[in-house]
């Protein structure tokens, strides 16, 4: 059981009047989650519902059974297995820890019935489920009109968003995995941006140096849905 008096990292537990937070922090136990750790495949039975704190989860689709690219980002403002608001126990999606850190999570069947008894859960709930509608709508259409420096530029601010961090740890092979791009496509973005004196990395440590200029670099993806995170 999660100790209700610690502090609440994840921003959809925090929004809870503390009455029906209590009663779901009976529920909730404390995971520390590793870089490159896989909670969920599609297909498969959703057995958690995560909610990030200083973790930070990609949900990847798969297309033909093995190729992979990012269509979302969860951090402490929203939990995964949304499906299972909308009647699903089957995960649409693989969900995986982009970057390492701490999270709450509750079994599934558990969540289900709050969801159920709640009705302010269920509208918070529901609300995060259209706000991640439409990042995964607008990331389909990212991924097919724009090019990779702009992309990569838009999944750095969203990661320092959700990470409220302007330093972060990532690989290019990391990126390119989550872009669906190959790996030498990322650096060349990377450099480019580097070179305009807008991020800085070394050895998987990546600084964002000027965030209005990397905002300008940025496709219009991230001004039309990602800004209304903001940094708090």
């Amino acid at each position: 059981m999660l100790q209700s008096q610690l502090p609440i990292a994840n921003k959809l537990l925090a929004a809870l009047p503390r009455g029906e937070y209590q009663r779901l922090a009976e529920h909730l136990e404390t995971v520390e989650l590793v870089e490159g750790e896989v909670l969920s495949e599609p297909g498969e039975a959703m057995r958690y519902v995560y909610f990030p704190g200083t973790a930070l989860l990609s949900l990847l689709t798969l297309v033909d059974g093995s190729d992979v690219f990012a269509v979302g980002l969860v951090g402490r403002e929203g939990m995964t297995s949304v499906a299972c608001a909308l009647g699903s126990q089957l995960s649409p999606f693989r969900t995986l820890v982009q970057c390492s850190g701490q999270a709450v999570r509750m079994k599934s069947k558990a969540f289900i019935k709050e969801f159920r008894d709640s009705a302010t859960l269920r509208d918070m709930v529901l609300q995060y489920v259209l706000s991640l509608t439409t990042l995964i709508a607008q990331t389909a259409a990212c991924n097919r009109y724009h090019v990779i420096e702009e992309r990569l530029a838009r999944w750095l601010l969203m990661t320092r968003d959700r990470l409220s961090s302007d330093h972060f740890h990532m690989t290019h092979e990391m990126l390119g995995y989550l872009m669906g791009v190959r790996r030498v496509g990322v650096t060349n973005a990377a450099h480019a941006l580097k070179e305009r004196n807008l991020i800085d990395y070394s050895r998987g440590a990546i600084d964002i140096v000027d965030g209005p200029g990397l905002q300008a670099a940025a496709c219009s993806c991230y001004r039309m849905v990602e800004g209304r995170h903001g940094r708090s």
